[in-house]
């Protein structure tokens, strides 16, 4: 009899499989009112949580765990293969043909992947020193450019009904006109970390091919939320030349950043990261570096478990369908913003028409006449949502919308001397969406809203604030150590 595999769960049956099965989604805390109640995890653009099963893909894996670079003994073969999995795992996830692009791994996040590109499109066009980037980016990808590329020009964004959306297209193809011999390369995001507003990568590379000039796409937020396609395209105008993310923003904490890059760029420059592994051999005097991806650009033994984390993550992802989760994630930022947007006093930031600007995601927001940061603290301490707030690392961008918008006030405020803060009125608040997200999670997040707006003035005065700026309650007082106390859970385990 002929054993018959029972076919894997794909797209939306998997997706309502995987939605309730994270680490951390049911988690319990005691509020200001001393209820204990599940925490509403609204902060996934900052980091997400972990996927569950790529947490038990983990766990099994640790049993054969080795190191990798040698396959002459079982542990070492399979880590080594499994390590290798995941390189190919990467580049199908974002649509990069394996014969032109290689895929390598680097620090924690995007910050030392756009590091490392930024210094080696620099090279590409040595006489060249202008980086074009939008108004929109975070600091990961502004201040390498500065610092490597040369001369950074933000690109305006479109505006609709007087707020800021999408990078302007036609200022984008106006600016490569005008710098046409001096442009290095051009660096965009995918979808903005404060506002959840999507960029039309693929175009935005066709117009800086055309004009002769390389494309970086930061795609931090992208990989968790919208379709990757880096090439495969009839238009060879419209791939991407070199396109970086990070897992822990991929449901895969504790992995590393994931750099996906043309090999004909790479290897026209040496490796910035030397040491064993990308030698082919080593010399008294010198040393001959591997020409083979991508072991040239991965010195020293790697993150391996946070590696296998992510490729299980991104795996699952592809099961769902990247299209499928980006059409949930649209229609549950939509539903949200409506529901915002319909609370008197609260103040969205960045183009709401979703039609013209489609957003994922993100939004950032403010009640009229409350901080930002006593806004968050309500909403964690009386009714356990976890948000995040002030600049989400993106200055200009936050600068420009809060100027745009609050005008009149700021001029009244910026003057005023407040020791805790500089810029007091330099922040919002930004809430943001995951997998594991409900319809429910939404109207709980938007009925506290509501009872905000109506209790601010109660609200204002349960709060002090310290020396740094922070929001400290009068009496409710939270203690990490209550729920994880590492030398305390250290003695349960040994004393098992």
């Amino acid at each position: 009899m002929i054993e018959t595999l029972t076919p894997p769960l794909l797209g939306e049956e998997l997706y309502k499989k995987v939605k309730n099965d994270f680490i951390g989604l049911n988690k319990k805390y005691i509020i200001a009112d001393g209820n204990k109640t599940r925490r509403v995890y609204l902060d996934s653009t900052a980091s997400t949580l972990m996927m569950g099963p790529a947490f038990r893909t983990a766990e099994r894996f640790l049993e054969n765990y080795s190191n990798t670079h040698s396959e002459m003994h079982f542990g070492a073969k399979i880590c080594t293969e499994a390590y290798n999995w995941v390189h190919k795992k990467v580049l199908h996830f974002v649509k990069a043909d394996p014969n032109e692009f290689t895929c390598f791994f680097t620090g924690s996040g995007v910050t030392s992947g756009i590091n490392r590109m930024a210094r080696v499109f620099s090279q590409v066009r040595p006489s060249s020193n202008i980086v074009l980037i939008s108004i929109m980016e975070h600091h990961s990808n502004d201040l390498p450019h500065r610092k490597h590329g040369g001369q950074v020009i933000h690109i305006p964004l479109d505006t609709y009904e007087s707020n800021l959306g999408c990078v302007n297209i036609e200022l984008l193809e106006k600016y490569l006109k005008q710098y046409k011999d001096k442009i290095s390369y051009v660096s965009i995001t995918g979808i903005s970390n404060v506002t959840g507003i999507l960029n039309p990568v693929n175009q935005i590379a066709s117009l800086a091919h055309d004009y002769g000039t390389n494309i970086i796409v930061d795609a931090a937020q992208m990989a968790a939320h919208a379709p990757i396609k880096m090439s495969g395209f009839k238009d060879l105008t419209k791939e991407i030349d070199s396109l970086i993310f990070s897992g822990h923003k991929t449901y895969a904490p504790g992995s590393p950043g994931t750099v996906i890059a043309r090999k004909s760029i790479l290897s026209n420059t040496e490796p910035e990261e030397v040491g064993g592994g990308m030698v082919d051999r080593v010399y008294e005097n010198s040393y001959v570096v591997k020409s083979t991806f991508p072991d040239r650009e991965e010195a020293g033994t790697p993150n391996i478990l946070g590696s296998i984390i992510l490729g299980a993550s991104l795996e699952v992802l592809d099961r769902i369908g990247m299209d499928y989760i980006l059409k949930k994630d649209l229609m549950m930022t939509n539903e949200l913003l409506i529901k915002m947007t319909s609370i008197s006093s609260v103040v969205i930031y960045g183009d709401t028409d979703t039609v013209n600007c489609p957003r994922a995601a993100s939004i950032s927001f403010n009640i009229i006449g409350m901080d930002h940061g006593l806004v968050a603290a309500i909403l964690n301490d009386y009714y356990n949502i976890a948000v995040r707030n002030e600049c989400f690392c993106a200055h200009p961008y936050v600068e420009q919308m809060l100027q745009q918008t609050h005008s009149d006030q700021i001029k009244k405020i910026k003057h005023i001397d407040n020791p805790w803060h500089i810029e007091p009125w330099m922040g919002m608040v930004r809430v943001s969406l995951g997998l594991y997200n409900t319809r429910e999670d939404l109207d709980y997040f938007s009925t506290a809203l509501n009872d905000i707006v109506q209790k601010k003035n109660w609200f204002k005065k349960q709060y002090t604030i310290d020396t740094y700026g922070n929001y400290i309650h009068k009496e409710f007082k939270f203690t990490g150590e209550e729920y994880f106390n590492m030398p305390m859970i250290l003695d349960e385990e040994l004393n098992r």
